[in-house]
């Protein structure tokens, strides 16, 4: 059974290499990049990786179908540049592969958040579908936060955990998040949606309420207590954002 990964990067000198290196094992590499101006393509290109390069950046979701297919192996296993297969999902990626017993597969991920990992706030458990049989899946439309879709076939878990370096400093959270959010409320806004302040308000003090309380963010320290606030700020940054849309898109009264 053949195995390819794919990857779609911009600008990740920085992650690619770990990455790759982290998923060796697997037979085809395929590396879709949105016109980084660092060293991405050649880091790719250096460790045997088919590159492809888009100009215009159509989103997550259809930018992780063009990669999708370029994919020629049996499965495939979708990761990002700032995550790692650490050797015990690689081993169990290798049976599942094998063996087929199901059609996809959710991995449990881990999240580092400047230099801490988090086990609490929503984001352990964190199990995201992200290896499946070709042919079987595809992703979602969506800009940002876009998902697995899959055709038919049974779904089971692995128990190896996926890392995610996503955040090493506060500045990468902060770009994440205004990046996101105009994602989100541009597709959003598209689709009909509307927002109000209120709305952005309650969503943000529910969003903290939620993690820190409820997901137990709290037991994760003074670390927990910032990812929790920064939750709360995605999630009235979003609905603001998309309040704005609205505003900007509403009909001049005269």
């Amino acid at each position: 059974m053949t195995l390819s990964v794919i990857i779609i990067t911009k600008n990740e000198e920085a992650n690619l290499q770990a990455c790759l290196e982290s998923v060796r094992f697997a037979d085809q590499w395929v590396v879709v990049d949105s016109a980084s101006t660092d060293n991405t393509r050649a880091i790719a290109r250096a460790f045997g990786a088919e590159v492809t390069e888009t100009v215009v950046w159509p989103g997550f979701g259809p930018q992780k179908n063009l990669a999708l297919g370029l994919a020629t192996g049996e499965w495939v296993l979708s990761i990002d540049a700032d995550e790692r297969v650490t050797p015990e999902l690689a081993a169990e990626i290798q049976r599942a592969v094998l063996h087929g017993a199901a059609d996809a597969f959710e991995i449990p991920r881990l999240t580092q958040f400047c230099g801490q990992w988090i086990h609490h706030c929503g984001w352990t458990p964190d199990p995201v579908l992200r290896l499946f049989r070709r042919g079987q899946a595809r992703f979602s439309d969506d800009l940002v936060h876009e998902r697995v879709i899959l055709s038919s076939g049974a779904v089971s878990r692995l128990n190896a955990k996926l890392l995610h370096y996503s955040y090493p400093t506060p500045a990468h959270y902060w770009r994440k998040l205004e990046q996101y959010s105009l994602a989100w409320a541009t597709q959003a806004h598209a689709r009909g949606r509307s927002s109000s302040m209120p709305r952005a308000v309650i969503s943000g003090v529910v969003a903290f309420i939620k993690s820190y309380f409820f997901r137990l963010g709290i037991l994760d320290g003074s670390m927990g207590f910032a990812v929790c606030a920064m939750q709360a700020q995605a999630a009235f940054g979003k609905y603001f954002t998309l309040y704005c849309l609205n505003q900007k898109n509403a009909p001049q009264k005269t």
